[in-house]
């Protein structure tokens, strides 16, 4: 890890939805350390601000980051173009632990841009088949014209090595042919033994509640349930405290962390 930001340029900037981009970052000398799936980068737009962002792919030495535009710092990187240079810092957090899911049912649940941390564990799982049970993966997005990843979800849809890939929206046009309704409402299609299976879900904090209470109720051990969560990440390293979630400093404890340490802060909603 470091705590200096080192400059990448800019590789590639695509559009995902109206108001999301995805950018490749390639170090212009020398790279951080490897990150691991579900851990996060300070990423600088110079002159702007940085922000925390999720890994969203880890190719060779290329960073990849899925961007919603809310802010002043994340337009400015939604906006920027090949051949710019921001800054990288990092890597930051805890990832998901996919091995300490060996032998195991893998059950991936996402909503919205959540996805985007949880892409790169799919993709390693999807890549080492062997090393774990069935992998099914749950999405959902309040639109069809809010999800991420359209080309490379039908793909997994295809994959013979994943069971169950569901796809639902919130909100749906005469156009959309498929599920309508919370991400929940999938697990019953879904392929998994429940005291067998490790799920990791993503998203929304209602939704976060939601899905996990849910899975409580079908019998997934609350240790065995990930969950990723945010905070205001300033420092990165905890020290200044916005990150705080009761006794959780999340830049240092999580993002990922386990149902059983979160539930009892999750109860109490924020203001």
């Amino acid at each position: 890890m470091t705590a200096v930001p080192l400059p990448y340029r800019v590789t590639a900037n695509r559009p995902e939805s109206a108001c999301t981009r995805t950018i490749s970052l390639q170090p212009v000398a020398e790279a951080l350390s490897a990150f691991a799936p579900g851990r996060f980068a300070m990423v600088y737009a110079f002159g702007v601000g940085d922000i925390p962002l999720s890994v969203a792919g880890l190719d060779g030495g290329v960073l990849t980051h899925t961007i919603r535009a809310v802010g002043a710092t994340s337009r400015a990187l939604c906006a920027v173009r090949p051949g710019t240079q921001v800054g990288v810092r990092g890597p930051f957090g805890t990832g998901w632990d996919l091995p300490a899911a060996a032998g195991r049912d893998l059950l991936v649940v996402a909503g919205g841009i959540g996805l985007a941390p949880l892409r790169p564990l799919v993709r390693a799982a999807l890549s080492a088949p062997g090393d774990h049970g069935r992998l099914n993966v749950l999405v959902g997005a309040r639109t069809p014209a809010d999800l991420l990843y359209r080309s490379e979800l039908e793909g997994w849809r295809r994959t013979a090595g994943l069971p169950y890939c569901g796809v639902t929206v919130d909100r749906a046009g005469p156009e959309w042919t498929g599920d309508v309704g919370v991400v929940t409402t999938l697990l019953d299609r879904a392929a998994f033994t429940p005291h067998e299976t490790t799920a990791f879900v993503c998203g929304p904090e209602v939704m976060i509640r939601a899905t996990a209470r849910e899975l409580l109720h079908r019998g997934v051990p609350a240790h065995h349930i990930r969950i990723s969560l945010e905070r205001n990440m300033h420092c990165a390293t905890g020290h200044c405290g916005h990150c705080q979630l009761g006794p959780l400093l999340l830049c240092r404890d999580g993002p990922v962390v386990t149902y059983d340490r979160a539930e009892p802060l999750l109860a109490v909603r924020e203001l």
